[in-house]
């Protein structure tokens, strides 16, 4: 008999996720942490982009993000901005925050939702059955869950022990990246050589007029590109006074280290994001050079997908094979970031052909259509699912516009806290008071007279009614009739007469 429902391994950002959209779902899920807090060395991931923190908006925490973080344009390709600003979302920015933040504040969401939480065990394999899985433990002991995701990063042991393979292409670059007090003083930003590209600044910092500012005191961040590409194995002190050395001609006197660590732009992604009861999520399911600043963002994007999809199957309201929809859907969306990053990779050497090219790119992406193409998918706002012909909106993100209903006035999104599927009627109040639905489908009738956009697109024609799926993506739109809906139903949420949804009863607005 299985402990959990789902067991999840690995309590970052995306395992972190998961467990909260699971526990939204109703389903009894549990995270399997090797580390024994949620303490993280090192600053690692530095900020979020737009359409995750429309997520976190879905969900309503955006706001403990945004209080913590730093507003600022951080959408770029290569070494040109891409300003966002005037988007069409509630949040035509990004956020600078770093990673243990954003883990301290999924963290504190997930105890709020009572999420189990195993801290200090180490997974060494697993086996998997036609009703579970059962995870083998570093201390000899077994834990049992009916699914397991693994979220343990790029060099997955859940992928590994799973026989997913991992093909791509080996690195060609590398750097180190580190906190450490100095005694000499390197000058802050981001500069590049014949050497490669290297940057000095601090952990704590402001965003004024566009600037980061920097304190006068305190351990300095640096990354720094290697001569060669370095071992697998961890950095020490040494390897980075000898890197700063050769790319700076000094070491600026480094010492007492915070944390070092290495990057390279090895870029890899899983054949499968599924092998039976095993899925995968985040760096698991895909690795490649941070630039861009996507990563962290594309693992939480993984877990909302995943997510309701997963808790439907483990309730029995829907087939395993709603759990093929994730790899079709996000497969496509990590393999072109990890274009976009290798790409980036390759505009960054220090070849002067290479920076002609570059200049050529930064001319291009000054251009309006170029600018707001790129930014899109940069900042993950234009992501679309190929979910069949129709509407504009269908299978892309819905916008979070204001709505007029006899329970006040509401957005779109703070219909979405609770992570159910809302069929949102924009028409004749009523008119789908009579269509069969299960009992977890939320059915609000609204007002919106106001211009529907999308990101890169623009102006599109304004639906009578959207089928939203709990992680904001559009499954149906109306054009007046009901014609499809039932089917649109059928396939993402099951049948009507089914009941039940986690922890909430059957809702209704007006």
């Amino acid at each position: 008999m299985s402990e959990h429902e789902v067991l999840i391994v690995g309590g970052g950002p995306t395992g972190l996720m998961l467990a909260g959209e699971l526990a939204l779902a109703g389903v009894d899920a549990a995270i399997v942490e090797r580390r024994s807090s949620q303490y993280l060395a090192g600053a690692r991931a530095g900020g979020l982009h737009a359409r995750t923190i429309e997520v976190l908006d879905q969900r309503g925490i955006a706001e403990r993000f945004i209080s913590a973080g730093q507003v600022a344009q951080v959408a770029g390709f290569a070494a040109t901005r891409l300003d966002i600003s005037d988007f069409p979302t509630r949040h035509p920015y990004g956020l600078g925050l770093w990673q243990n933040h954003i883990e301290r504040l999924l963290a504190a969401w997930v105890e709020e939702l009572a999420v189990t939480v195993y801290r200090g065990e180490e997974v060494t394999g697993l086996a998997q059955d036609d009703s579970g899985v059962d995870l083998h433990l570093a201390d000899g002991r077994i834990r049992r869950g009916n699914y397991v995701v693994g979220c343990d990063g790029g060099r997955s042991l859940v992928r590994k022990a799973a026989g997913i393979d991992f093909p791509g292409w080996d690195p060609t670059t590398s750097a180190l990246i580190a906190e450490v007090e100095m005694t000499g003083k390197p000058e802050f930003g981001v500069h590049q050589n014949a050497f490669g590209i290297h940057s000095f600044g601090r952990r704590e910092y402001e965003i004024v007029d566009g600037k980061v500012v920097y304190p006068d005191t305190g351990p300095v961040g640096v990354m720094v590109t290697e001569e060669h590409v370095g071992p697998a194995t961890e950095p020490k002190l040494a390897d980075l006074k000898t890197a700063l050395k050769a790319a700076c001609g000094t070491d600026y006197g480094a010492h007492s280290p915070i944390w070092i660590s290495r990057f390279t732009d090895m870029t890899r992604q899983a054949a499968a994001y599924r092998a039976g009861r095993v899925l995968l999520a985040g760096d698991a399911a895909h690795v490649h050079a941070p630039d861009g600043g996507q990563g962290l963002n594309l693992g939480v994007q993984d877990a909302v997908n995943l997510g309701w999809k997963l808790g439907l199957v483990v309730k029995g309201r829907a087939p395993e094979t709603l759990l093929d929809t994730y790899h079709a859907e996000r497969h496509p969306v990590a393999a072109r970031v990890l274009r976009n990053t290798m790409a980036q990779t390759a505009l960054r050497r220090p070849d002067p052909r290479i920076k002609a090219a570059g200049e050529v790119i930064s001319e291009l992406l000054a251009m309006e259509e170029p600018r707001k193409r790129f930014a899109g998918m940069q900042s993950g706002l234009d992501v679309h699912y190929s979910l069949g012909e129709g509407h504009a909106l269908l299978g892309r993100r819905i916008p979070d516009v204001d709505l007029s209903t006899q329970d006040g006035p509401l957005t779109v999104y703070s219909l979405l806290h609770d992570a159910r599927p809302l069929l949102l009627n924009l028409g004749v109040p009523g008119a789908f008071d009579t269509v069969p639905r299960p009992d977890w489908l939320k059915l609000v009738d609204a007002r919106y007279n106001g211009s529907w956009e999308l990101p890169v697109l623009g102006e599109i024609p304004a639906p009578s009614a959207v089928l939203i799926r709990p992680d904001g993506h559009v499954a149906w739109v109306g054009n007046g009739t009901e014609s499809g809906l039932g089917d649109a139903t059928a396939r993402w949420f099951g049948t009507a007469g089914e009941r039940g949804f986690g922890p909430h009863g059957d809702q209704r607005h007006q």
